[in-house]
């Protein structure tokens, strides 16, 4: 007997099953593992959702579909994410009302090592134009830049980028962002032993930082959406929404604004963000041979970051007059706070009286800031 609707057992295929499995595994290591649950949980979901055949849910808007036929999250990717990128400025806005800059100004070395982290970025926006080049994948110049993104290890700003330059590659090169982001306790370690001595990890440095002023935290802010907004344009969108959240925080005037932006309203954005994300690797996509190179080369991208943090940390430790401890360079890549906390759990492990907790958190910030202008760069040239 002939059914009256059609089952979804019926078109699975081995593609659908695999990214299911992928998705539950996400789910598993958000719950179990408590690997960056906020980000991996709702993934994970959203690609489950993504593949079961036959549900109309990523169906997108548009004229010729009649009243209630689109998906829900065909919806929210098309209005979110690929044609208005609105999700992933809104996401800056909080995380800029959650982040304190006092490190960074109190200490702004760490500016220089911010900026040596983001030559992951370059590494792999090379490899992606060289396997271009050689006819072994089917990168550009747009792909090129989306990749490349991912070294920063920042996903709002891998989403924004590939959102708008190649969209359809976003569902994997944003799950490869906020996968290294949740490993980081695993790829930085090594790197970071491998690039410095056991004398260079155990050098203890004050953890007492000077007092930020008030007024240093207010135009700090507003210096930074000038600058920026000024000479890399197309970084606006990301590092004004940071700077905009951020002087909600720190003017002491908007209590209720900036705790808005802090919890409920950043809680939303991230909830259907993360959806949206997952709901972005269906099997038709990802099933490319592209995608093994795009993880490939976002895990040389995230590597080459810490890398380049901790020497240019060896460098600033040779020319400092002070105690400097090179481990702070791998702090540089933008996986707030998870880069710094890995920092200071080296330095703890070489040498018990350390604490570079908050001196990690100056080059982590400032880290975001970094790629979110490299972004701006990519988008300005070739966007």
């Amino acid at each position: 007997m002939e059914l009256p609707y059609q089952l979804g057992f019926f078109a699975l295929t081995w593609g659908h099953l695999i990214l299911i499995c992928v998705g539950l595994t996400f789910i598993y290591l958000a719950i179990a593992k408590r690997r960056e649950p906020y980000e991996l949980l709702p993934i994970g979901a959203g690609m489950i959702l993504a593949n079961l055949p036959l549900t109309g849910l990523l169906v997108e808007p548009n004229s010729s579909l009649g009243a209630g036929q689109a998906g829900l999250l065909g919806i929210l990717r098309y209005y979110g994410i690929f044609h208005f990128t609105v999700l992933p400025q809104l996401i800056f806005l909080g995380l800029g009302a959650m982040t304190d800059f006092g490190p960074l100004l109190a200490d702004p070395k760490g500016f220089l090592l911010g900026a040596a982290a983001q030559i992951g970025i370059f590494i792999a926006f090379a490899g992606a134009l060289a396997l271009g080049f050689w006819g072994i994948a089917d990168f550009g110049l747009k792909e090129a830049c989306a990749i490349a993104i991912i070294g920063g290890a920042d996903g709002p700003t891998t989403i924004y980028t590939t959102a708008i330059l190649a969209p359809e590659l976003m569902g994997i090169t944003a799950v490869a962002a906020y996968s290294y982001m949740a490993m980081v306790s695993i790829i930085q370690p090594p790197i970071i032993r491998a690039l410095t001595t056991r004398k260079e990890r155990e050098t203890h440095m004050e953890s007492q930082l000077r007092e930020v002023s008030k007024l240093e935290r207010i135009v700090f802010p507003i210096m930074l959406l000038l600058v920026v907004g000024l000479l890399v344009p197309r970084a606006a969108p990301l590092v004004g929404m940071f700077a905009v959240g951020n002087l909600l925080r720190e003017s002491g005037v908007v209590d209720r604004l900036s705790e808005t932006a802090q919890t409920s309203f950043t809680n939303i954005i991230t909830i259907i963000l993360m959806l949206c994300i997952g709901a972005s690797l269906p099997a038709e996509l990802v099933m490319k041979k592209e995608t093994l190179m795009v993880l490939g080369l976002g895990l040389v991208a995230f590597c080459g970051g810490t890398a380049g943090g901790v020497l240019m940390g060896k460098l600033m430790s040779l020319l400092s007059k002070h105690p400097f401890n090179p481990i702070l360079g791998a702090a540089g890549v933008s996986a707030v706070p998870m880069a710094a906390r890995v920092a200071n759990h080296e330095g703890q492990r070489a040498n018990p009286r350390n604490f570079l907790l908050m001196h990690a958190m100056g080059p982590n910030v400032a880290g975001v800031i970094g790629s979110a202008i490299v972004a701006g760069v990519f988008l300005g040239m070739v966007g």
